[in-house]
Order: structure tokens, then sequence, then C-alpha cells
């Protein structure tokens, strides 16, 4: 029997080519243009997969997504993705999406992730989109202050207690986050991943606690928010001090009651969910500033977890480029069998101003150029720079976006960004007020 797949795209011409791609290669196709036809569609025939644009008419993609959920289907959808939307496309994959392809298609990998997810018929053992953002389920490093951290995460983790994660951006957060849950009597319970900084002020609070249909002008249906999804499990809460002060107040009603009220009811609904959140910054400085509730902070931070950053697990550093070759051999379909010496002492030297994801995005760039057996130092041409290289010196004209590059390259670290700047730690500190950075 042909398999059938449900195509949501209002790109009519577009919708139509993939119709034909998937009718070439043995499939049924049937094409919707927008999620309340796609509905329709979904509930008259059986379908084996999905594949929806993110923007759509009368929603998104993530809306459909939910709605397939609720019905009890163990269908897999696949989400499309362009106009720099990947997060959005990520958050779909922690929601239940099987996975996420990026416009304009590459027919070998539109081929490869549909066989991927028909072959995939239970959700539950879809590749876990959590294991590609940082580090490995069992890579945990022969730095000190990295094991220690493990032992307090295993610790900390058979608790109901909040847990505040806090580290440098890059440094593995979420990953953390994801090992206390495993760790926990949750873990076969959702975890559901929330990027606060991608939340607007409008839409946080329907994303986290839900709405009912007709609550603001584009709800047009029903839809649970995270913690009711989540329900029996963990909600991980990345960079908490994004959210609202508004959001804030409703965020610590539901810690203390446990319960949710969605946007447009006079009803609360009881969860049961735990809350680990993790941020970069340093809360007592938003509190002080009044930009973070003190009580809702404290109520959070039951236990604290500090990741190190990697510039201080320089062990650790050829142990994880190891592993992320491995990734990058599985991923490109490569046998590239390690790091020359020179290569292995020029990432030993690097900062890694950005952790972690810093050195994965690195080992992988890398071994797609790699020519030879071995990642030798001309495949790393983004490192051949020493960092505090005149290169970055400060110069006239264009002194905010100088000076951006500056922090990020060394990870907000203002010492050393005003080193590589050639200017004193008070004159950026005036600079950056005058141009409206973070300080």
């Amino acid at each position: 029997m042909q398999k059938r797949v449900l195509i949501v795209d209002d790109d009519i011409s577009f919708g139509t080519m993939l119709i034909n791609w998937f009718r070439k290669n043995d499939f049924e196709a049937e094409l919707s243009s927008n999620i309340s036809q796609a509905k329709k569609e979904f509930l008259a025939g059986k379908y084996h997969l999905v594949l929806t644009d993110l923007r759509l008419p009368d929603g998104d993609g993530i809306m459909l997504l939910a709605w397939i959920r609720e019905q009890k289907k163990p269908t897999p959808v696949i989400v499309m993705t362009s106009y720099g939307q990947i997060q959005s496309a990520v958050s779909a994959m922690k929601l239940g999406a099987f996975d996420y392809l990026e416009k304009p298609l590459n027919p070998s990998v539109l081929k490869q992730k549909v066989n991927q997810a028909l072959e995939n018929k239970n959700q539950s053992e879809k590749p876990d989109v959590n294991a590609k953002i940082a580090s490995s389920k069992n890579v945990i490093g022969k730095n000190r202050s990295a094991i220690e951290m493990d032992r307090q995460l295993q610790k900390v983790a058979p608790t109901l207690m909040s847990v505040i994660i806090l580290g440098e951006s890059g440094t593995g957060k979420e990953y953390a986050a994801k090992r206390i849950h495993e760790f926990s009597n949750r873990k076969n319970a959702p975890f559901i991943a929330v990027d606060c900084g991608s939340l607007s002020r409008e839409l946080a609070p329907s994303e986290l606690f839900g709405h009912l249909k007709g609550a603001f002008t584009s709800a047009i249906a029903d839809k649970k928010g995270v913690f009711e999804q989540a329900n029996g499990g963990t909600v991980f809460l990345d960079e908490i001090g994004n959210l609202s002060y508004e959001v804030q107040i409703q965020l610590l009603r539901c810690l203390q009651e446990r319960k949710v009220r969605p946007v447009g009811s006079t009803k609360d609904i009881e969860v049961d969910v735990r809350i680990i959140v993790a941020t970069n910054e340093n809360l007592t400085d938003t509190i002080l500033q009044g930009k973070f509730r003190e009580d809702l902070y404290h109520r959070l931070n039951e236990f604290s977890i500090t990741i190190p950053p990697l510039r201080e697990r320089k062990e650790d550093i050829e142990l994880f480029s190891i592993h992320f070759l491995e990734q990058a051999n599985q991923e490109l379909d490569k046998s590239i069998t390690g790091f020359s010496k020179e290569t292995m002492e020029i990432l030993n030297e690097y900062y890694w101003g950005g952790n972690l994801r810093e050195l994965r995005n690195v080992v992988r760039r890398a071994a797609l150029f790699a020519e030879k057996d071995e990642i030798m130092p001309i495949d790393l041409p983004i490192l051949s720079d020493p960092l505090l290289g005149d290169e970055l010196a400060l110069r006239p004209g264009n002194e905010k976006e100088q000076i951006e590059t500056a922090l990020k390259r060394v990870g907000g670290n203002k010492t050393l960004a005003a080193k590589i700047l050639k200017i004193d730690r008070k004159t950026l500190y005036n600079m950056m007020h005058r141009f409206g950075l973070k300080i």
C-alpha cells in the first residue's frame, strides 16, 4: 500500500512541486493551503506523514502540530522553515515534531528525513533534539568542576526542588536540565524546553499557560500551554530573566498553587510540573533594577548549579572535540579519524567564548571541508589568527558593531573585550551605555 502524505503550504506552486516529487517517489500526496482545510483533510483520510510550513494564513504550523497531537494519533510531523525560522522549528521539535527542513528543500535531505519519519512509527523513539544542541548524554568531562556539577545534578534530580542553572551561553544548560529530568522520577513524562528570549510580551502568557478560542484576534482555537502539555513532567525555562514582570507574577502563582489559568478563561487548571530555569545573567542585579521579582527568584532558587565555561575546563576540549567529530562523521557521512597534533594545540589554546556550542560548530565545519583523514590546521581558518590580535582594535565607524563582535567573541567578558578593543574598561562601559547595549 502506498504511503500517504499531507502537505500544508499556502504557496500553491511550491506545494504542487512537492506533490509531484512525492508521486514520483511512489507516495500519495494531498495539498492543503491552510490549517482549517488541513484539519478536515487529516480527519477524512489516513495519513502516514504530515509536512507543514510554519507560516500559514490562519495560524502557524505549531498550532497544527498541537492539534494533531490532541487527536492521539502517532502521525509524524515535519515542519518546513524559511525566513530564519530555525529557532521556531527547534521549538516545534520540542513540542513533538519529528524533524524540520529548511527551504529551499534539498531533495536528498527531504528523502532521507521522510524515510526516517516513516520508519519511526513510535514518536517516543524520535531523534532527541536536545542532544543536537550541546553535548552528549554520555560525555561529562574529566574536569573536576564538571564532575562535581554532574554529581550535584544527580543528587537534586529525585527531589521536587526547583533548580536554577547558571552559566554562559553555549555551556549546555539545556543539556543539564534534561539530565536532571532523566535522573528524576518524572523521566517517563514530558520534558519541554522554552526559550524565554523568543517569547514576545504579548504571546508569552498564551505559550506558557494556554488560551481559549477567541481570547484574542489570532486565537482561532483553544490551545494548551506548555505547563499543561508537560503535566507530570518537567518544564525548562531558558533565559528566565527575559520574562515580563506580568508573566513573572503568573509564573509565581503557578509555582505556589500548582495551577494555571489560560488566557480568556475564568477557570484554573491544576498542573503537576517540576520547574528548572536557566540564565546567563546576574538575576540579583535585575532584581535591584526592578526587572525581576525577588519572591519569584527565591521560589525558583531552591537549588542552584553553575556550569563552568569551556576555557576553565581545558582538559575536556579534546574529549568533546572527538565526540563532536563522531557526530559530524555520522551526520556528513564521513570517516575522519581525528585531529592532527597541531590542530589540537590550536583548539586547546583558543578562548572558546561560545563554549561547547562554538566548539561543536567549528568541528562540524572543519569536518565538512577536511580533505585528509585527520583535521588539519588549514581546516580551521576561523581560528588561525590569535584571539587578542590587533585586527579587533576599535576603529572609527561602526563602533557598536565592533563592540558587539568583541563581546560575543569573549563570551561577554568585558575586561577581555576592552583588552582586544584596545580601550579601558570604563570607556567600554560608557560606549555600551551610549549605544544601548546590555551592561
